[in-house]
């Protein structure tokens, strides 16, 4: 990876994101609590979630990770509450066709996404910046199963 490369990839708007990442408390007493980590650099997210009726009450999150994972878990921190699963489970699925089909960025509130295009060149970094989604749909699908 050349320096210009690095540079894109790290713009001031992602090293910005990851600093001021929201929702960094754990809750609790969450419905679901889950651990997720990217085997190829070591990032962990472990995010903590509670729904009541198919809509995100509460959010906490613990990210371990690189500052493109922490930009995602910054954006996913930022929208989460309020929304719905499925739109949780199309944003993971957005942000995955972004990353590796070129498609367009998820839609909002997830949209902020978009900062992390420049990372699709970067393969190794995708698994990370999918912790926070992957996590969250998880938890979802844990909640799901105990209703």
């Amino acid at each position: 990876m050349s320096d210009s490369d690095l540079l894109k990839l790290y713009s001031s708007r992602i090293l910005a994101l990851a600093a001021e990442m929201p929702k960094t408390d754990r809750l609790d007493a969450p419905m679901a609590t889950v651990k997720k980590r990217a085997p190829l650099c070591g990032s962990t997210v472990t995010v903590d979630l509670s729904i009541k009726d198919g809509i995100i009450t509460a959010y906490g999150q613990d990210v371990k990770a690189c500052a493109l994972g922490q930009a995602a878990a910054s954006v996913v921190g930022s929208a989460i509450v309020g929304c719905s699963t499925d739109q949780v489970i199309s944003a993971r699925d957005g942000l995955k066709a972004m990353l590796k089909a070129n498609a367009a960025p998820p839609q909002a509130p997830f949209d902020g996404l978009e900062v992390l295009i420049p990372a699709r060149e970067f393969k190794n970094r995708h698994d990370s910046i999918m912790l926070s989604l992957n996590a969250s749909v998880e938890a979802i699908k844990e909640i799901q199963t105990q209703t």
